[in-house]
C-alpha cells in the first residue's frame, strides 16, 4: 500500500497528502480514528509531505446526497459513494485550509 501511495503522490505531484479521520456522530474518537492517526503517523514518517486529517462524520451522507442529485440509481450510487465521499474530505479540507490561510 505505501508504494502505491507514493507512486500516486509522484504521478499527480501531490503537496500532501489528506486521510479521513472517522470520528464517531457525536464527535469522539472511535477505534477506527486511533487506526487512522496511526496510519497518519506511519506515512508522514515514510513520504516527504505533509499528512493531514481531516474529519469525515458526514462525508459518505454529502457523497449520496450529491449523486442521487444528479439522478443516479442505487447501485450506480452504490459504486460510487466511496469516491464522492473522498471528494467531500478534500473538499471540506481544502476549505478548511482557505479559512486558515485567510486568518493569517
Amino acid at each position: 500500500v505505501l508504494k502505491k501511495i507514493v507512486s500516486l503522490l509522484a504521478e499527480f505531484d501531490a503537496v500532501a497528502l489528506v486521510l479521513g479521520l472517522p470520528y464517531n456522530s457525536d464527535g469522539t474518537e472511535s477505534e477506527m480514528s486511533r487506526e487512522a492517526r496511526r496510519l497518519a503517523r506511519n506515512f508522514s514518517l515514510s513520504i516527504d509531505v505533509p499528512v493531514f486529517l481531516q474529519d469525515e462524520r458526514v462525508s459518505s451522507y454529502e457523497a449520496r446526497g450529491r449523486l442521487w442529485k444528479r439522478g443516479l440509481n442505487e447501485n450506480e450510487v452504490r459504486k460510487l459513494v466511496d469516491a464522492e465521499a473522498a471528494a467531500v474530505i478534500l473538499g471540506d479540507f481544502l476549505e478548511w485550509k482557505k479559512l486558515e490561510n485567510a486568518k493569517r
